[in-house]
């Protein structure tokens, strides 16, 4: 008869480790961006090769748009779901960088396989948001759009015709309401789960915190990722082969920023 297998220590809650939300300083998304930069050219050749799949899918946005503008608001707030993901790579990068260890490609594209479980759950409620968004966005266009859609041509003379001032309106504000609920749940949850294996909850409620607790730095930090990504896609998007990953090195160093875990202590 064979012995049972031993159940494993789980420490009670009073030992579990804590963290703190950094007050942060209009500086510090400045600061995150130039540390992003050296981690870039740090690593240059893994850069451009997620460089390249961020331009691939700022032109597929683009196509939407041309095809079907009524989902565009919809598949850009996809593209804020699937960034950080695809930019899990890129904190890979950073980290081993800050540990002082060399970049390596194959472990960036293999770092998610230790955290599947908490990614896939924090994956599972941002596609539960991008559905919500979907639905408003077509809710939107039915109730406030007064003017026929183009098929191909002429689609931003159509959106912005003065008989359609309430419709830009509403669909800025429901826009901004679930950009903003999917940039604050997803803005430091994935490098944190990669950091310290911690579950989707924990991660998207300490995201959430770190958003609503420096609201003015955080939606800084959000207009300068709007601004540069908006540069980038002039012209045909060629920038975001370097932008993409900046904005991605610079992601991981907003974490490192806004958490402070009680071991990050010792190492100050």
């Amino acid at each position: 008869m064979t012995d049972p297998l031993p159940t494993p220590y789980v420490p009670p809650p009073d030992q579990a480790p804590s963290l703190d939300i950094v007050v942060l300083g209009f500086s510090d998304p400045f600061r995150w961006l130039a540390r992003g930069w050296r981690d870039l050219l740090g690593a240059w050749g893994i850069a451009i090769f997620y460089g390249f799949f961020f331009w691939a899918l700022a032109m597929l946005l683009g196509a939407v748009f041309r095809n079907a503008p009524e989902y565009t608001l919809s598949f850009a707030s996809g593209c804020l779901l699937i960034g950080p993901f695809m930019a899990m790579g890129l904190y890979e990068v950073s980290r081993r960088r800050e540990q002082g260890l060399s970049p390596d490609l194959v472990a960036s594209l293999t770092c998610w396989d230790s955290h599947l479980g908490s990614m896939s759950m924090l994956f599972l409620v941002l596609i539960v948001l991008e559905l919500l968004w979907g639905r408003a966005s077509l809710v939107v266009f039915a109730v406030f759009f007064n003017t026929g859609m183009p098929s191909t041509a002429g689609v931003l003379q159509v959106i912005f015709n003065p008989q359609n001032w309430e419709f830009v309106a509403v669909y800025l504000v429901v826009g901004g309401a679930f950009a903003a609920l999917v940039f604050a749940t997803s803005v430091v949850s994935i490098p944190m789960i990669l950091d310290r294996d911690t579950d989707a909850i924990t991660a998207s409620i300490t995201s959430i915190r770190v958003f609503f607790e420096n609201l003015p730095v955080m939606l800084l930090w959000g207009g300068l990722i709007a601004v540069l990504v908006g540069v980038a896609m002039l012209p045909w998007g060629l920038g975001l082969l370097l932008v993409g990953p900046w904005l991605g090195h610079a992601s991981w160093h907003a974490y490192k920023g806004s958490v402070k875990w009680p071991s990050d202590e010792s190492r100050d």
